[in-house]
């Protein structure tokens, strides 16, 4: 079972100028397409390890970008699909 967290996006701006944020705050992030378990108006999500977690919690509060959730999606053994687990 392997696990990943990631930032969905309400528009590609935002996941644009969050993924600038980040960076410059020194975290190892990818930008990826949004996984089709995550409901999002934008295609794009940043995925962050979850050691990241509370560093990307407080820059999605102090920041004034808009994001459809943070997830975390788990890889079930024998299992095609993630099972996505809303956070926030």
């Amino acid at each position: 079972m392997s696990e990943i967290y990631v930032v969905a996006f309400n528009s590609t701006h935002y996941a644009i100028k969050f993924e600038k944020i980040l960076l410059e705050a020194g975290l190892k992030i990818m930008m990826i397409p949004s996984p089709r378990e995550i409901i999002a108006s934008c295609g794009l999500s940043i995925r962050f390890d979850k050691a990241d977690m509370d560093i990307v919690l407080d820059k999605i509060k102090n920041s004034e970008v808009e994001i459809n959730g943070v997830f975390k999606l788990t890889k079930l053994p024998n299992v095609k699909e993630k099972q996505a687990e809303k956070i926030i």
